[in-house]
Parts: structure tokens; C-alpha cells; sequence
């Protein structure tokens, strides 16, 4: 399909994601006592688009979501695990994204990333020295 056409191209996942996003970001709201007005102030949108983007309006672009989250000071991984999961075809972790501080996992998922990416500088640099190479 091509973004000119009328056709729903809206997966599941984004549908979820988004009606997720607007409950973590109206439950943070809400517990940091701002008002959707100030929130809207902050990132430039009326009131009106903070309470459809909570209520998980389709409608919303995950960049919205995520520009709220970080308006917020919250983190996007809610966006993003459930992503990784559909990938994988594995199941969504619900009870998991429905937590308010995730920063244990996100901080064990970054050493996981941070250790696969010093393997594949150390294979690159054994590739680069091995002999018989004529590349240098």
C-alpha cells in the first residue's frame, strides 16, 4: 500500500503501544500534578490533543508519544519492548509496561548492548590484524 491510500495500515501492535503509551503518560501526569494544559504548553499542542493522545487516539504518531514521555521525564521503553517482542514473535509482557519504573531493566538491557558491541569491535579489530590481509 502506499501512504497516499486509504487503507488501514495500522498494526495491532501500534494500536496497543499507543493506548498503553496514553495510560503510562496520563497516570505520570497526573502523579507529578500537571495539568494537560501545562503539558500541552510544554511540547507546543493543545489540551484537547494531550487528552486524545491519553485516551490512546489511533490517530497519534508514536513520536508524539514519545515527545510527551520525554516532556515528562519518563522513558520510551514501554514503545519499544513491545516492538522488539512482535519481531520476535513473542508474546507482549503486559504486567511488565504497566510498571511505573523500569530503569533496572532498561540499565541491564544497555550493558547487554554495550557488551555485544565491544564483541563486535573486538572481531572487527581481530579481522583487521589477522595476516594475509591486504586491505590495510
Amino acid at each position: 500500500m502506499t501512504p497516499q491510500s486509504s487503507g488501514n495500515t495500522d498494526y495491532p501492535i501500534l494500536s496497543f503501544i499507543k493506548e498503553l503509551s496514553g495510560k503510562l503518560i496520563e497516570r505520570r501526569r497526573r502523579r507529578d500534578r500537571i495539568s494537560q494544559q501545562t503539558l500541552a504548553g510544554s511540547i507546543g499542542r493543545s489540551d484537547r490533543w494531550v487528552r486524545e493522545l491519553e485516551g490512546g487516539a489511533g490517530t497519534s504518531a508514536l513520536e508524539d508519544h514519545i515527545r510527551c514521555a520525554h516532556a515528562l521525564r519518563m522513558s520510551t521503553i514501554h514503545v519499544t519492548i513491545p516492538l522488539l517482542a512482535m519481531e520476535h514473535n513473542m508474546a507482549t509482557p503486559h504486567e511488565l509496561l504497566l510498571q511505573d519504573d523500569l530503569w533496572q531493566l532498561e540499565q541491564e538491557l544497555l550493558e547487554v548492548i554495550a557488551r555485544h558491541q565491544s564483541a563486535a569491535v573486538a572481531r572487527l579489530a581481530a579481522q583487521r590484524g589477522a595476516p594475509g590481509r591486504t586491505d590495510r
